[in-house]
């Protein structure tokens, strides 16, 4: 292929790109629906109930809002932080200061799924990831802890895999700074790992380590190829993904949109950096941002992927 015609084929793509504003619905605008929290984060939709749900996490609580009945407290927890759906739709949450998950079950009652890896209790489990087959994959840095190191059992920060039906734990990575957000590709090929960086690691040799998101591949035995498909720098926090496969992050200027191939698109501000997002509403195109203090939302083109079926 000449130089010219591969040229001409990489502009052709690039203009078939969408852009930040594709990926808006019309005239969208950022909204903020409520305030004068804490430092909220991990968002989920509850669709059945059409509420949203998040953490409080200085708070030490599980906050709920809808449209209908706005702002109300969901329930107290031990500094709760990432919270997702599992497959029959039941809550789960990571919870700092308890330093497991805990799945909410029909009649209220909370199981703990996890909080020892190899005898040794977790750091503070942050975000988690829902697969298909029902297996449960979480991040697990030390922000939790006092100072981030007291209690620490734990050799280091890893991801790890958990099957709920035989409660094995599996750590798929061990070479990260301070693993954050995770989110799985829509076909689970890849997932999408957050890697914060050494900004705020207690070991302070490792500060000046960047911030970077990186996306790997997953293998048919239920662990990761070690060497990551992409990786690009940029802060990342709690991520979601729509449909389309567009990765949206949160930076410190706002909701940061990647590409599937790990491309930076642009960046949705708002008014406070935020922690985490979620997709949600009737059609699943709304997101919700936790920023700081305040929830907001904004209308965007395409939805959120749904959890696959096993």
């Amino acid at each position: 292929m000449t130089p010219l015609i591969t040229l001409l084929l990489l502009a052709a793509q690039d203009a078939e790109a969408p852009k930040l504003q594709d990926l808006m619905a019309p005239e969208a605008a950022v909204e903020k629906l409520a305030g004068d929290m804490g430092f909220i984060e991990g968002p989920v939709w509850l669709p059945k109930e059409k509420k949203l749900v998040f953490s409080d996490i200085p708070g030490a609580k599980l906050m709920e809002w809808s449209e209908k009945d706005g702002l109300k407290l969901f329930r107290k927890s031990p500094n709760p932080n990432g919270n997702l759906l599992d497959r029959e739709g039941r809550l789960l949450t990571c919870r700092h200061g308890a330093r497991d998950i805990v799945r909410t079950e029909k009649d209220g009652k909370l199981t703990i799924l996890c909080d020892r890896f190899e005898e040794k209790r977790l750091n503070s489990p942050n975000d988690v990831a829902v697969k298909s087959d029902g297996t449960l994959w979480f991040t697990d840095p030390p922000w939790g802890l006092p100072g981030g190191r007291e209690g620490k059992e734990q050799a280091g920060h890893y991801v790890f895999r958990l099957d709920p039906k035989t409660k094995k734990v599996t750590a798929l990575l061990k070479d990260l700074c301070m693993p954050n957000g995770i989110a799985f590709s829509p076909d689970e090929r890849h997932i999408y790992i957050a890697d914060t960086g050494g900004n705020w690691h207690p070991d302070e040799s490792l500060r000046e380590l960047p911030a970077t998101i990186a996306a790997y591949e997953v293998k048919a035995d239920g662990t990761l190829k070690l060497e990551p498909v992409w990786k690009t720098e940029t802060r990342c926090d709690g991520m979601c993904v729509d449909v389309k496969g567009h990765i949206y992050t949160t930076s410190a200027a706002g909701v940061t949109v990647l590409r599937p191939n790990g491309e930076i698109i642009g960046t949705i501000k708002i008014p406070e950096s935020p922690a985490n997002c979620c997709f949600g509403g009737d059609d699943s195109k709304t997101l919700f941002i936790t920023a700081r203090t305040s929830l907001y939302s904004v209308e965007l083109a395409n939805p959120g992927v749904k959890l696959r079926k096993g």
